[in-house]
């Protein structure tokens, strides 16, 4: 339900401001979801993904945009970079979540999260019902595609007709992970279906196109002790949310998780750990790294080598926040918050 607010409000905003390419703009100055920065060493440039409506594709449906900067101060754009075809499992009238993009074997990999509320997907059991139908919350398919371009700028195409996750899961934010040379499509399977979200993983053929094996759990959200607190102060089942897994290895080898829920009703970025450094965990929560309706972030390093995370900040209408983090070798935490 919390998705649904925020495609609305991204309907909501003005035509004009989704369809202006501007240069010289603030990262204030435009609407920002679930932001990503590649950091493309080749060109010395950065380039902030962000979804799209009909506006900017000229009324072809959902769609990515990036963002262009050399000093992560200034931005041009939206500049786009992919459009949802016709013709997949995905409905391109339905919109386009969490667009990220991995550079993997020399070509660029778009990850984006996908709808068709057309087709519906498996019910709960019977026993969780009343509890969906008391938040009206959907059941369709919902899941991350993959696309692939030889540039940052696309035009990035589909890897086939179908999502890479299994078609019955209502998963959300996919990300790239790679490892002992295997890539790995992390993502999170939808409280929505799950009452309580879990991050999960699935290998992926050496070409991205399908998956190649069943599906790993890592994780479930009331893992987090703040989370499982705030169900024992209200003394009665709650549902937890998994959003946009990301990932981090700290100078000392350490493999983190960043990762965003909800406290008290407001969005958060929480971190975990991997206990044995590898993917499969078993993976130990952590505390929250940045509040106040903060979240899905992910890091990045400057070009000056700074270590840098961006996120979302409120969730609705939200706006991107910049802040350098200090790696301690055991966690990262904030330095400061850049404004610029």
């Amino acid at each position: 339900m919390v998705r649904i607010q925020w495609f609305v409000a991204l309907l909501a905003v003005p035509l004009a401001a989704q369809q202006a390419a501007k240069a010289g703009m603030k990262l204030g100055d435009f609407y920002l979801h679930d932001p990503f920065v590649l950091a493309h060493k080749q060109s010395r440039t950065y380039y902030l993904y962000n979804s799209a409506g009909g506006a900017v594709t000229g009324g072809k449906g959902a769609g990515v945009v990036a963002y262009k900067s050399q000093d992560l101060d200034t931005w041009d754009g939206p500049h786009l970079v992919f459009v949802v075809p016709e013709g997949i499992w995905a409905n391109p009238a339905h919109g386009a979540w969490a667009p990220e993009v991995h550079e993997y074997k020399g070509r660029y990999y778009l990850f984006v999260t996908l709808h068709n509320r057309d087709k519906p997907i498996p019910q709960p059991p019977p026993e969780l019902r009343p509890i969906y139908q008391k938040v009206n919350a959907p059941h369709h398919l919902r899941a991350t595609q993959i696309a692939v371009a030889d540039s940052p700028e696309g035009p990035f195409k589909v890897l086939g007709p179908r999502m890479q996750p299994p078609e019955d899961y209502m998963t959300l934010d996919g990300t790239l992970f790679v490892e002992d040379g295997t890539p790995w499509m992390v993502y999170a399977h939808e409280w929505i279906q799950v009452l309580d979200g879990t991050i999960e993983a699935v290998p992926l053929k050496p070409d991205l196109s399908e998956a190649a094996g069943p599906p790993m759990y890592l994780f479930k959200a009331s893992d987090a002790p703040w989370l499982l607190d705030q169900q024992k102060a209200a003394n009665r089942q709650r549902t937890y949310v998994t959003d946009g897994p990301q990932f981090y290895r700290t100078k000392t080898g350490r493999l983190l998780m960043l990762w965003s829920s909800y406290r008290d009703g407001l969005y958060v970025e929480t971190l975990a750990h991997s206990v044995s450094g590898k993917l499969a965990g078993p993976w130990r929560q952590g505390d929250v790294l940045v509040g106040e309706d903060s979240g899905h972030g992910m890091i990045f390093r400057a070009f000056d080598g700074r270590l840098m995370l961006i996120l979302h900040q409120p969730f609705n209408r939200a706006k991107g926040k910049l802040f350098e983090l200090e790696d301690t070798g055991d966690t990262v935490r904030i330095k400061r918050q850049l404004v610029y």
